[in-house]
């Protein structure tokens, strides 16, 4: 066994920090972690969130009106977060937005091919789901990720 690699720092250079614009305490709590890893690491940071489906109901995903409202709306929270970052001092800030899909699938198919994260930054959720689903985003993306994955309870 080869010990140098048990002192090899490990770095990440990015970060890919969720937003649950659902559950605003574990994405602050998220929001604050990743923004201290990012500032003490120096590296690029991702914002991104997704569209629920269940946030969408069937008047409003024939109506392309709505679906518009919904989309803003959801890229103004994120553009809050990318903004809030950055007077933090972050320099690097990504804001990523994605249409409706199971939140933790668009991660894994699109967010992680288009951002190449090392590392995942998610919050614990702290409000009971509305579905029947017992797992919530983080230890799904957890199991499937490509990356590691922290999430801050």
């Amino acid at each position: 066994m080869d010990y140098q690699e048990f002192n090899d720092p490990l770095v990440y250079r990015r970060i890919l920090l969720t937003v649950d614009e659902d559950d605003n305490e574990s994405t602050i709590k998220a929001f604050r972690f990743a923004t201290t890893m990012a500032h003490d690491y120096d590296t690029r940071l991702g914002i991104v969130s997704v569209l629920e489906s269940d946030d969408i109901n069937i008047f409003d995903s024939l109506t392309p009106a709505k679906l518009k409202e919904k989309r803003d709306e959801l890229k103004n929270v994120v553009d809050n977060y990318v903004k809030m970052a950055e007077n933090l001092g972050l320099k690097k800030v990504d804001p990523l937005v994605y249409d409706e899909g199971d939140v933790d699938d668009v991660i894994i198919d699109r967010a992680i091919p288009d951002f190449k994260p090392d590392l995942i930054v998610t919050g614990a959720d702290t409000i009971l789901p509305r579905s029947k689903i017992t797992a919530t985003i983080g230890p799904r993306l957890a199991k499937k990720a490509p990356v590691s994955v922290i999430v801050v309870r």
